[in-house]
């Protein structure tokens, strides 16, 4: 019997424990499941926030933009730079109090509201610096242009390594001819192979040659310190190498300019530094490895800094355009053109040349593409960069001369080089958001917007039909805002080849360095 009890009792024990092991097992598994479910959660709200086009934290507003090239989301940020905050009505003293949604949506809406209205601020100071002279060079009596002579590390041996700078194609043929590039025959005189970065080379050759060059640093009113950073910026966008590496170029110019006389003088608030990039790549943030933080140092905040796409809440950059194909040489090249464009036969209503972005959160040009696609009445072309090579000029100026109105979303960041290919074309741009172009070049554009383009919500554009929308507009008001382009705006758009002979025409060389030496004319009021 108790051989035959001693045999049952772990049987009962084994059912028992099998039991108790199946119990836990199902515990455990229900607990993961549970933390699964919360974390899918946690992730699902997050992301919810993340895809807000405009996001708050404290005092900071961030207008965000999504781009194929960070994988989180591409914000401007204001109240971020030291000595300048948004100017919002928090009471840090009040209790905390946690708000419903539509006052959430009231206080975004304010605080946008209030960003705005400081970007519109700084644009009325930047416009305050417009020099009278409607000549293409003021007078020099006074305003001496300094140029440095730095060490060729920080340009020309950049440019040197232009055949690696980027892994699908030769850099060195856009670099070639002073920053121009090749000549395209099919398009004419003035017409070049030009690269949308090109700009640190055409400015450099230009001001080399400008007449209120000096030479004698005790007469110079105005310092331009020729740092290649965007090229410095693209030779390492498709290396591996590591932050330290990518921002050593930038102090070293800063550890030089600071020994220089000039520069302790004024704090190098006289200077002026042109980058062929937008500020975004100069301005990395801890949460991605993107660019250097050159424009974030804290010694380079006094000088003026041109570029192709200024930071809306930093005064002391300053949006000039983008470098286009067109590089005239004398008056009679510009006049050439202008006639070439107003006579051209627009056989297109609506044109667009770009490509979906596929992990985009703002669709819009995935929906304008749809739009565009889906007429079938011709009045809309849709060229698509992604099969077609947009970056050869004259498929793409050849476009914009028979198009009427050119649509022009915001791309990897807010400004476009499309843009100003469009206005050089005659084709009046339709923009969808104000960061595109009216708050990012106060010097070459108008503050009256309604006369040279037109503007979308693109909160709208699914709610409505973009094509027909614009064909609602008159000839004559189409007729009225092209004139204005073609013959106000054009000439003061396009970079003179460096040889340049206009009489007539300020060209936007000439507009920028006109405005920069009646800037420095304010420092000593």
């Amino acid at each position: 019997m108790a051989v035959s009890i001693s045999r049952k009792r772990p049987k009962s024990s084994s059912r028992n424990l099998e039991a108790k092991q199946s119990y836990f097992g199902l515990t455990i598994l229900y607990n993961f499941l549970s933390r699964v479910s919360a974390l899918v959660f946690l992730i699902i709200l997050i992301y919810m926030w993340s895809s807000f086009s405009t996001l708050i934290t404290g005092n900071i507003i961030h207008v965000c933009f999504s781009t194929r090239k960070l994988n989180n989301l591409y914000c401007l940020s204001a109240g971020t730079h030291p000595s300048f905050e948004i100017p919002t009505s928090t009471n840090n003293s009040s209790p905390i109090i946690t708000p419903g949604i539509d006052q959430v949506i009231n206080d975004t809406d304010e605080r946008v509201a209030n960003a705005v209205k400081v970007v519109e601020e700084q644009l009325q100071v930047h416009r305050s610096w417009r020099s009278k002279s409607n000549k293409n060079y003021a007078t020099c009596d006074g305003k001496g242009i300094y140029v440095y002579d730095l060490p060729s590390k920080f340009n020309k041996d950049l440019v040197g390594q232009c055949r690696d700078m980027v892994p699908w194609q030769d850099f060195c043929r856009y670099l070639s001819n002073e920053g121009l590039g090749e000549p395209i025959a099919k398009l004419g005189k003035g017409w070049y192979k030009t690269h949308q970065y090109s700009l640190e080379l055409i400015f450099h050759s230009n001001v080399l040659r400008h007449p209120c060059r000096v030479f004698d640093q005790t007469v110079a009113k105005l310092f331009y310190v020729p740092f290649y950073g965007g090229l410095d910026i693209l030779r390492w966008h498709f290396k591996n190498v590591s932050s330290d590496v990518k921002d050593s170029l930038s102090l070293e110019l800063v550890k030089w300019l600071e020994r220089q006389g000039p520069w302790k003088r004024n704090s190098g608030k006289d200077h002026v530094l042109v980058l062929g990039k937008i500020s975004w790549d100069f301005r990395r943030s801890n949460e991605s490895p993107w660019g250097t933080r050159l424009l974030e140092l804290d010694k380079l905040q006094n000088p003026i800094k041109l570029l192709i796409e200024r930071q809306p809440w930093h005064l002391n950059d300053i949006g000039i355009p983008h470098p286009t194909n067109f590089h005239p040489h004398s008056d009679n090249d510009i006049i050439s053109w202008q006639l070439k464009i107003m006579r051209s036969n627009r056989k297109k209503l609506v044109s667009f040349a770009g490509a979906a972005r596929a992990n985009a959160d703002d669709n819009t040009r995935s929906t304008l593409i749809n739009q565009c696609t889906s007429l079938g009445n011709g009045k809309c072309h849709f060229m698509n960069c992604s099969s077609v090579k947009c970056d050869e000029a004259e498929v793409v100026i050849e476009l914009f001369v028979e198009s009427e109105f050119c649509l022009q979303p915001p791309g990897d960041s807010p400004t476009r080089k499309s843009v100003f290919d469009s206005l050089i074309s005659g084709c009046i741009p339709v923009l969808f958001d104000p960061f595109t172009a009216y708050y990012q070049y106060p010097w070459h554009l108008p503050h009256d917007h309604d006369k040279y383009s037109v503007l979308m919500d693109k909160k709208e554009v699914k709610e409505m039909n973009v094509v027909e929308r614009l064909s609602n507009i008159s000839l004559r008001e189409r007729e009225n805002m092209r004139r204005y382009i073609v013959y106000e705006l054009l000439p003061g758009l396009v970079y003179g080849d460096y040889n340049a002979e206009p009489h007539k025409f300020q060209d936007a060389f000439a507009i920028t360095i006109n405005n920069l030496l009646q800037r420095v004319s304010t420092l000593e009021q």
